[in-house]
């Protein structure tokens, strides 16, 4: 960890700087840099660790440290942030304890109104972005049902079986419902699964002969 000046993490108002690697055999000198100029105070690094790892060492303690009235700052977002959601949870946690965020890269800064400005509205539009794409994945859905199409998992019984297993079932053919399962090659849980969504279903299940 870098320390500028021989300030202490127990001052406020500090700027924290964060840097990460994925490689060893890759150089901090450049985010360092950027990040001693921005004049931070403290740097916190990960070296090869990936973005996706489940520990950052560096990256814990930096947030960890961080007070009411720190910036935090990163060369670039994808140093510090493993998804757009993993931003944004962090982003509002920052908000929400009065911690301002400068991505260097990206010429993003909380600290200021116009900065602070500028993150709401990439927020709203993350959002916007996020709602959209959950409404067209329905939609899609939705559509492919219409046409027939099986979403989700396959199904492990086809109509036939089923409505079958049902006949088996309701003319007391003396055959239990593990000895129908063990017949079609499966569990006596699948059977009961798929018979109770055959009885929950208003217009039942048409039987395809393919």
């Amino acid at each position: 960890m870098y320390e500028n000046h021989n300030r202490t993490l127990e001052n406020s108002g500090r700027i924290i700087g964060y840097a990460r690697v994925s490689t060893d055999d890759q150089h901090l000198d450049l985010q360092l840099n950027a990040l001693k100029l921005a004049g931070c105070n403290a740097i916190f690094e990960d070296r090869g660790v990936s973005a996706t790892a489940k520990r950052r060492p560096g990256f814990e303690r930096a947030l960890s440290g961080l007070q009411t009235g720190d910036v935090f700052v990163v060369w670039k977002m994808d140093r510090a942030f493993r998804s757009l959601k993993n931003a944004l949870d962090i982003l509002e946690e920052f908000e929400n304890r009065d911690v301002a965020f400068r991505c260097l890269t990206e010429n993003i800064d909380t600290s200021t109104a116009m900065g602070k400005c500028m993150y709401q509205i990439r927020h709203a539009f993350s959002e916007l972005e996020r709602n959209l794409i959950r409404e067209r994945t329905k939609a899609g859905m939705e559509a492919a049902r219409k046409r027939g199409v099986q979403i989700g998992r396959p199904r492990k019984l086809s109509s036939c079986q089923i409505v079958h297993a049902q006949n088996l079932l309701q003319h007391q053919s003396g055959r239990t419902t593990a000895q129908i399962a063990d017949e079609f090659g499966v569990s006596p849980r699948t059977v009961y699964r798929a018979l109770s969504q055959y009885a929950n279903s208003n217009e039942g299940l048409l039987i395809n002969a393919g």
